[in-house]
């Protein structure tokens, strides 16, 4: 029997990450190929047009799975209905610009955001914030539509945990679907903690811990960890524009392993709200490892963390208190 469609919001949908998502997200690499989808895009007036056009591709592209789409500069009318919402838009930091007034911006875009949702979203509707701060952003979120479950506003850090998975790939010359369980800790910005402690790779002979195969601890702790907190950085200088398509594909893999599970054996790294797991503070919207089942997400427990690591988690963690604190000091 044919599946009802799925209404999947994307905001800032006409820039660079949201014109690489909405196809993938038509084509099923979401939801999956038998998923069928109704597109809303929101994005800013003066985008109205490029959004347009973006609606005029989407058509062109004759997607079987794609259903609708509606393209607005409405904030009501995007989130209608919606059963999943991806937050790509948001106000990037600009030269001279101070962290207090990139977060007064996204602080009144994401409270007027929340609030559309809070109203208009249909129930159970889970959330994934792109737009950075995205930890904070998230946050913001959560406080602003308090009816929608703090279980489902979630941020991406799959980016960076994708990041970490290549990075080892690459080092190994493995394939990198034969690299698992890496965990991004903390913030999506250069503080995260990338940790290998518990990744594995498999092997003609079986499953060998990432450590045991790399044989190199000071290249991860050290270069490795530095790479993957500065890759945004490396690919806006190369491309000079950040990252859209592997942000793009990683939201598609956050939505998909969220609704649909994770395999049996491996999780992923997620920004969920902290529950005071591995003595992080409770209250902020933190990367955890995580596996999922039935549409519902689980902080993996009982991993080990070695005193480097504890380190690392607690760096993290200050810096999203020192940010909850500044976000929340734009609303008073």
């Amino acid at each position: 029997m044919a599946k009802d469609p799925v209404r999947v919001l994307v905001t800032g949908a006409a820039g660079q990450i949201g014109y690489a998502l909405v196809p993938m997200i038509a084509r099923g690499v979401m939801l999956g190929a038998d998923q069928p989808v109704i597109l809303h895009m929101l994005d800013i007036p003066p985008a109205a047009e490029a959004l347009n056009g973006v609606k005029m591709e989407l058509v062109d592209a004759a997607f079987p799975l794609l259903k609708g789409v509606v393209a607005t500069t409405d904030a009501v009318e995007a989130c209608t209905g919606v059963n999943i919402a991806v937050m790509v838009g948001g106000f990037p930091r600009k030269e001279g610009m101070e962290r207090k007034d990139v977060m007064s911006k996204n602080v009144s875009i994401y409270k007027a955001q929340a609030s559309a949702l809070e109203k208009h979203a249909a129930a159970h509707c889970k959330v994934l914030v792109v737009a950075n701060p995205a930890n904070t952003n998230a946050l913001i979120l959560k406080e602003f539509a308090p009816s929608i479950p703090e279980k489902n506003i979630t941020c991406l850090t799959r980016l960076d945990h994708n990041r970490a998975l290549g990075q080892i790939s690459e080092k190994l010359n493995v394939q990198v679907s034969d690299v698992k369980n890496v965990i991004i800790w903390g913030n999506h910005s250069s503080t995260q903690y990338p940790d290998v402690n518990h990744a594995t790779v498999n092997t003609p002979s079986g499953e060998k811990p990432v450590r045991e195969l790399v044989k190199d601890d000071a290249w991860l702790t050290s270069e490795f960890i530095s790479i993957v907190q500065q890759r945004g950085a490396a690919i806006i200088k190369a491309r000079k524009l950040s990252s859209a398509l592997s942000a793009a594909s990683s939201a598609c893999d956050h939505i998909r392993d969220w609704v649909l599970g994770t395999p049996q054996g491996t999780w992923v790294s997620m920004g969920v709200y902290s529950d005071g797991s591995y003595n992080v503070p409770a209250g902020l919207i933190y990367s955890f490892p995580v596996t999922c089942h039935s549409g519902e997400w689980k902080i993996v427990q009982g991993l080990s963390i070695d005193e480097f690591s504890r380190k690392k988690l607690d760096l993290t963690a200050e810096e999203l208190t020192e940010e909850k604190a500044l976000a929340y000091s734009c609303l008073s």
